[in-house]
């Protein structure tokens, strides 16, 4: 089945009932005051902004803070609106209201190619896909920080809800002063009029509550003087102090210490188990059986007066691990069974254009080439923890989590409560990058809290149950062809992709009541393949989706940090097949996506592509687009005794709207280092359903001697904000492999790269 077909067959499946609803007016995301926490003193004027008695502002945050400053260019938003300093702008954690759901992130989920899909014009088919699913999104109310998509989701909302408490609060001075609102002017928080009345926020707030204005419209680009101007981030000062509270830095009266020791082998569990030797060691109180919560993997807990009692305890306790009914999973079989799927099935096919039938049968010459890349771990900082409480019939967590609404119907499950009953706190996360949109330890931590009689505990992983025990990233392979004329033209390119989809396997374990008996075609597996910005007359990209059986989850840019490397190095191929430079070959066919050749032309010509470099070095250069957000890196490199040295990268990004360039460049920076340890050492490897690496000897990051120099160029845009998270993420890998390409002569195809 074509892509095409299967979104219009879907959209039209349930008739006219889904017609009638899908022309009724949206959900407004606007919500009503009560949705905010009362406060003695605060007045909530809707759902999102409560005025302090002192005139400074609380915007309810219901996106998840993991070092991308995504709480920081929120609340710029709303100073904006508002003429506040940022300083004045104080956050309290949302609710679980579905004013708080994350639309964009399921509307980006849709399969529509990027050229068809972006701007204003778009085709009916893609605006009604994009309306139905947009309103069931509102509907459902998923709160996930993910997809790189919380300034692209909440750019119009916030803006909209402060402009509306503005217009509120304005109002009211107008009719208490008797003078046109028209008159009367804000800054720094401020309300003023030319005879000499002012009062600030709070001053107004309590009349304000009842106001409601009409007419609403957000600032003009033309007054911003926040927006797009370098902020320093809100939450450094407290990291920098020691003052931040991490889910590791909770602490409460009388809490225990917990850690996890699960079944070695993925999916595996207990077939017998001794815990007398450790509940004789001192500061040891209890030995709690686990089962295996949120596709997680069974084993056992051990909770004492310390982390460090609880870790005594778990090496004491005497466990006869058995495999998992499906059986023990194996990379080597994995591979060998992808490449077979590879070539023997035809997959669902995501885009296809022109006849590449015929394109193939006429070709002068044919380029065949097999890319794999393996599984990866998150690898977090903070490794997974949860605090938890189970007490007179209520649950009380304090977690780092993604997806705090998927935490707390874990918790209420596990506890067996109504959801209602369920309180969770959001702690800043020691990173997330999709290992925190999984559940797994929140259940554990709940399970664990229900053994303690009411006293709190926290449940921790060590780095090695932390990386033994991942969501992956999913091997996948990808098989190219392309067909050329006898003057070197490219006529046709077909790409087919194996590996497992990780949307339909998150759903049925995150929200099961979602997740239907047959997987849907997933975007994630064959993104970076299916949306190319080259115009090749004929194209055809299809993806077979697996089930290996290992637990697989999204990584910082999901199928694009794999499926660039794969593209990106077979377009340089073709460049060679073509007689052309990389740079020209690109730029020849993106002469229809003049975006995509103008952040191209941009880093190369900051990188001084084509200009001498230092004896021993090389470079090479890759464009992308993901969430939104065009990409394109150029890699300077040399070798080392015979290992990879990358010197500098210079990145290129067009994303729209910047709202604060800074944490632009600092996630620029980030996502280049986070790439670049994939791309040089990342490996995961499993026998007999056991994962080999357990710690950072055996997977390595990028040490600060090794991290290269990073230069960031951003487009000017006026479109409406995309992702800045995770775009850098895909372009570093084929950067980095098509330079050593050019250094060596030798053209690498599977990751990590190794010379």
């Amino acid at each position: 089945m074509k892509r095409r077909t299967w979104i219009l067959s879907a959209l039209g499946a349930t008739g006219a009932l889904v017609v009638g609803w899908g022309v009724m007016p949206a959900r407004s995301r606007l919500g009503s005051p009560d949705l905010m926490l009362p406060s003695q003193g605060d007045v909530a004027l809707n759902g999102w902004i409560k005025i302090a008695a002192d005139g400074d502002v609380i915007l309810a945050m219901p996106r998840s803070e993991m070092g991308q400053g995504v709480h920081t260019a929120l609340a710029m938003l709303v100073a904006e609106e508002l003429d506040v300093p940022l300083s004045r702008v104080r956050l309290e954690q949302a609710g679980a209201d579905s004013i708080y759901g994350n639309v964009a992130m399921l509307v980006a989920s849709l399969p529509f190619h990027p050229l068809d899909s972006e701007g204003e014009h778009k085709p009916v088919k893609i605006k009604m896909g994009e309306w139905l699913v947009g309103k069931i999104a509102r509907e459902l109310g998923i709160n996930a920080t993910g997809g790189s998509s919380s300034i692209a989701d909440l750019w119009e909302p916030l803006r909209m809800a402060a402009a509306t408490a503005r217009a509120s609060l304005v109002q009211t001075a107008a009719l208490a002063w008797q003078v046109p609102a028209s008159d009367i002017t804000i800054a720094d928080g401020l309300m003023k009029h030319a005879s000499g009345k002012s009062a600030h926020f709070g001053d107004m707030a309590a009349a304000a509550a009842g106001a409601t204005p009409t007419g609403i419209t957000t600032k003009p680009r033309a007054q911003w003087k926040l927006i797009g101007q370098a902020a320093p981030r809100t939450d450094i000062p407290a990291k920098v102090t020691g003052e931040a509270r991490f889910g590791a830095d909770v602490r409460l009266p009388g809490m225990l210490f917990a850690t996890v020791q699960m079944c070695p082998m993925l999916g595996g569990s207990a077939a017998s188990m001794d815990s007398q030797a450790a509940l004789a060691l001192p500061g040891v109180s209890k030995v709690v059986p686990l089962d295996a919560w949120g596709g997680g993997t069974a084993g056992l807990a051990v909770v004492g007066l310390t982390t460090w009692h609880a870790l005594q305890g778990a090496q004491a306790v005497k466990v006869q691990w058995q495999p998992p009914a499906a059986g023990a999973a194996d990379t080597t079989r994995i591979q060998a069974d992808l490449l077979k799927a590879l070539n023997t099935e035809s997959g669902f096919t995501f885009h296809e254009q022109g006849v590449p039938t015929q394109a193939e049968k006429a070709a002068a010459s044919r380029i065949d080439a097999l890319y794999q890349a393996p599984y990866l771990a998150h690898a977090t900082m903070e490794p997974m923890n949860c605090t938890a409480q189970v007490k007179d019939g209520r649950v009380e967590i304090w977690v780092p989590t993604q997806v705090p609404q998927m935490a707390r119907a874990m918790a209420a499950k596990v506890a067996g409560v109504k959801e209602e009953q369920v309180t969770v706190h959001v702690t800043l996360l020691g990173g997330g990058f999709g290992r925190r949109l999984e559940v797994d330890f929140v259940g554990q931590a709940v399970q664990v809290a229900m053994a303690c009689n009411g006293v709190p505990v926290q449940l921790s992983w060590s780095r090695e149950e932390d990386m033994a025990h991942d969501f992956y990233r999913p091997m996948h392979l990808a098989k190219f062809q392309a067909s050329l004329d006898p003057q070197g033209t490219v006529t046709s390119l077909r790409i087919k992709s194996a590996g497992d989809a990780i949307t339909p396997r998150w759903m049925a374990r995150a929200a099961p009541h979602l997740s239907g008996p047959i997987d849907m075609p997933d975007k994630t597996a064959s993104e970076g393949l299916f949306d190319l910005p080259y115009g090749f007359a004929s194209q055809h990209m299809s993806h077979v989706a697996t089930r290996s059986g290992v637990p697989v989850g999204f990584w910082r840019s999901v199928g694009h940090s794999h499926n660039a490397f794969f593209s990106e190095s077979f377009i340089d191929e073709l460049a060679l097949a073509s007689r052309q430079d990389p740079l020209a070959f690109r730029l020849h066919w993106l002469k229809e996506a003049p975006r995509y050749a103008a952040v191209l032309q941009l880093a190369a010509d900051k990188a001084g592509w084509g200009k001498a470099l230092p004896a021993g070095h090389a470079q090479g250069l890759a464009l992308h687009e993901s969430f939104g957000s065009i990409t394109a890196q150029v890699a300077e490199v040399s070798l080392d005794h015979g290992q990879i040295r990358v010197h500098r990268v210079v990145c290129a990004i067009d994303c729209g709207t910047v709202v604060n360039p800074d944490t632009v460049a600092q996630q620029v920076e980030s996502s280049v280092l986070y790439g670049l340890s994939a791309a040089l050492f990342g490996k995961i490897d499993i026998v007999a359903g056991v994962v080999q690496q357990s710690n950072f000897p055996a997977y390595p990051l990028i040490t600060l001697a090794q991290a290269p120099q990073v230069d960031t160029h951003i487009v000017p845009s006026t479109r409406a904000p995309a992702g800045v998270g995770e775009p850098a993420v895909p372009p570093v890998a084929p950067a980095v492999g098509n330079a050593l390409f050019a250094l060596t002569g030798k053209r690498l195809r599977a990751l990590p790269l190794v010379v």
